[in-house]
C-alpha cells in the first residue's frame, strides 16, 4: 500500500545543516579559552594586590605602573572576561563582540604586564589573538551550493 501525503515533506536532520560544527567548535573553544584566561588574570591580580613581591619590577621600562593598581585591573577584567566567555555559550551575538573587545583589552593589559611576567604574558597574548580570530569568524555563514 502506498501512502500519499497532502503537503511537502521535510526531512528531520535538514535543520540544522546551516551550523557548520567546524566553526560553532572554534567558538566553543575560545569560550573555554575566555574562560581559563580570565580566570588567571583574576589569579593574577589576586598574587599583585596580595603581595607586590611576587613579580618583577624593572626601572627602565617604558610602561611603568604601580603593581597593585595592575593587580585590580587584571581582576576586575579577569571577572568581565570569565562571565563573557561563559555568556558565549548562549550562542548570543553580544557575548561575540563584547568578547572581542574584552580580548583585546587583555591582550593590550598583557602586552603592558611583560616586563613583570615576560612568558606568561606571552602565552595569554597569543591566546588573546587566537580567542578574538574564533570569534569574528561567522558561524552561520555557509556558501550556497548552486
Amino acid at each position: 500500500m502506498a501512502s500519499t501525503s497532502s503537503g511537502p515533506s521535510v526531512a528531520p536532520a535538514a535543520a540544522s545543516s546551516s551550523h557548520h560544527p567546524f566553526r560553532i567548535g572554534w567558538t566553543a573553544f575560545a569560550g573555554v579559552l575566555m574562560v581559563f584566561g580570565g580566570v588567571m588574570a583574576i589569579f593574577e591580580g589576586i598574587a599583585a594586590i596580595a603581595k607586590d613581591d611576587v613579580f618583577i619590577a624593572t626601572r627602565d621600562y617604558l610602561f611603568r605602573f604601580n603593581l597593585t593598581g595592575w593587580g585590580w585591573i587584571h581582576l576586575a577584567l579577569g571577572v568581565l572576561i570569565v562571565i563573557a566567555g561563559c555568556a558565549l555559550f548562549t550562542g548570543a551575538v553580544w557575548a561575540r563582540v563584547v568578547g572581542i573587545v574584552l580580548a583585546g583589552l587583555s591582550a593590550l593589559a598583557n602586552f603592558l604586564w611583560l616586563p613583570h611576567y615576560p612568558l606568561w604574558s606571552l602565552v595569554l597574548i597569543a591566546i588573546d589573538v587566537f580567542v578574538i580570530w574564533a570569534l569574528c569568524a561567522d558561524p552561520f555563514h555557509e556558501k550556497e551550493s548552486v
